[in-house]
């Protein structure tokens, strides 16, 4: 009997230790009333079984908590892939998949989605002016205004920068067009943005449904809509028609041409004569490029300049036309002994901050054996505070050279006389705007004429440009307008004609004052 026990006590432990082995961590041994050395071991058995089933369950605890945030991280990288991180709109991405299925739907006898594209109009100039701080505060109100403007079916995306959209599902044309107008007017009212009042315009592009009009056609159509609003004076809405697709060609082509002409000899420079107010001695000229199309004929910076600003082609004839005026004034060398007459060529915000743009200017000028006093740069308010710190450098290296530094368009940008005092500036070109009315606008006088109090407060030199008539010539010269520049004086023409002007003219003295 004994023996027989021993065995069934055995046989017991064997079952036991193989369920334990097998994963049962349940399994528990029973221990005899003999508590001999048998017991000992199936104790020890248990005791074990004990443990491993502690931590067999906080092992598989873990791994459902690691399992839980991987999966809560999967969710957030999805989010991100598919979320706007600043609006919290849905990104390019995830409004592709909702036009997608819009579209599959469509094609499947549902009716066909609209989508609507907004660009913000001028966004670039609050960034500049206020920070990019400010700029994210009024894209975030954008979102906001949009969102609220549309039904909870529609999808509202930021697809980065200052551009949005609004897909539409099962939308008729007439609704889309409603709701692209509210749109436009929601954005309308002033917000305020690092304690100043802003308003916001946009330009916007709408696609209309059409059964078979996959998402990137959809998209491509409303891009091209969008831009023809742009074209046409922003702050408009325009609705997609197929004629539009070919001006987006001819502006595609008209780009390819334009890169073309600026090694082939078709750009030209003409010449506006800037003069002394007090007398009308011609002292410079401004130079404005032109493009001499084969098929065209004399074009425009109005034709082309935008596009060539949008591509970066800006720089380029921005480099040919330092090239050629400092070619010209060379050419004028003798012309221009012992006269006081300088160049004023425009540059670009992308000029402005462009490493090594004096040292370029430096060989142009060189090369010619031009001294760098004939030549003055022109560069907007709004040029200025594109890059303040690379566009700051660069005008005192310029001025370093001895080439003269003048704020153009002044008046109608974001900054101040007292920030206009710390740039290496020596004059302020007025507006034309701000001059067009002076003869008839009482207040318009007076205005203008505490403007250009304010330009000599801050030791600068005036210039007005848009002169068109004897009666605005005299006011500025009364109200201490050094310079002027205008048809009354002179339309743009070619460095032949304009030579031949400053054979008849005599000698002027008056520029001293400008490179003082």
């Amino acid at each position: 009997m004994a023996e027989e026990f021993l065995d069934q006590r055995l046989d017991a432990l064997v079952e036991g230790i193989v369920r334990l082995s097998s994963g049962d961590l349940s399994a528990r041994l029973e221990i005899s009333p003999a508590r001999d050395s048998m017991d000992a071991v199936i104790n020890g058995v248990n005791l074990l079984a004990e443990e491993l089933e502690i931590l067999y369950e906080e092992l598989e605890q873990r791994v459902q908590d690691r399992t839980a945030r991987l999966h809560a991280a999967q969710v957030e990288l999805e989010r991100m892939a598919m979320y706007d991180s600043l609006t919290g709109l849905p990104n390019r991405v995830l409004l592709r998949r909702r036009i997608d299925d819009e579209t599959l739907a469509a094609a499947l006898g549902a009716p066909p989605p609209a989508l609507i594209l907004l660009d913000l109009d001028e966004f670039k100039a609050v960034n500049d002016s206020l920070g990019h701080s400010a700029g994210d505060d009024v894209l975030i109100e954008v979102g906001r205004r949009l969102t609220s403007t549309v039904r909870d079916s529609d999808t509202v995306a930021r697809l980065g920068g200052d551009e949005f959209a609004v897909l539409l599902p099962q939308t008729s044309d007439q609704e889309a067009a409603a709701i692209a107008d509210r749109a436009l007017e929601v954005l309308r009212p002033e917000m305020i943005v690092s304690d100043t009042s802003i308003r916001t315009l946009a330009s916007i592009g709408v696609r209309c449904g059409q059964p078979g009009l996959n998402g990137e056609d959809m998209m491509r159509d409303a891009d091209t809509a969008m831009y023809v609003a742009k074209n046409r004076g922003r702050g408009n809405v325009q609705v997609f028609h197929p004629a539009m697709l070919q001006a987006t060609f001819d502006r595609f082509n008209t780009l390819d041409e334009l890169r073309r002409a600026i090694g082939s000899g078709e750009l030209r420079v003409h010449y506006q004569p800037v003069v002394l107010l007090a007398t009308s001695v011609v002292v410079g000229a401004e130079a404005l490029v032109r493009w001499q199309h084969p098929e065209r004929g004399l074009l425009y910076p109005a034709d082309f300049m935008e596009m060539a600003e949008e591509s970066g082609l800006v720089l380029d004839i921005g480099e040919w036309m330092i090239a050629a005026v400092a070619a010209q004034l060379g050419e004028w060398g003798e012309l221009l002994d012992g006269r006081d007459f300088a160049v004023r060529v425009n540059l670009s915000a992308t000029e402005s901050r462009t490493p090594g743009l004096v040292g370029f200017i430096d060989r142009a000028l060189a090369e010619q054996g031009v001294p760098a006093t004939r030549l003055i740069v022109e560069i907007t308010e709004t040029s200025l505070m594109t890059d303040q710190a690379a566009s700051a450098k660069n005008l005192a290296g310029l001025r370093a050279l001895g080439v003269g530094v003048e704020i153009d368009d002044f008046g109608t940008g974001y900054s101040s006389i007292s920030y206009l005092r710390k740039l290496p500036a020596q004059a302020v070109k007025m507006d034309s705007s701000l001059i067009e009315d002076i003869a008839a606008d009482p207040l318009q006088l007076k205005f203008v004429g505490a403007v250009l109090q304010l330009i000599e407060a801050a030791g600068l030199v005036s210039v007005a440009e848009g002169i068109e008539t004897p009666d605005q010539a005299r006011l500025l010269t009364e109200m201490g307008c050094v310079y002027g520049q205008g048809y009354l004086f002179g339309r743009p023409t070619d460095g032949t004609a304009l030579a031949e002007m400053l054979c008849m003219a005599p000698d002027p003295a008056g520029i001293d004052r400008l490179r003082d």
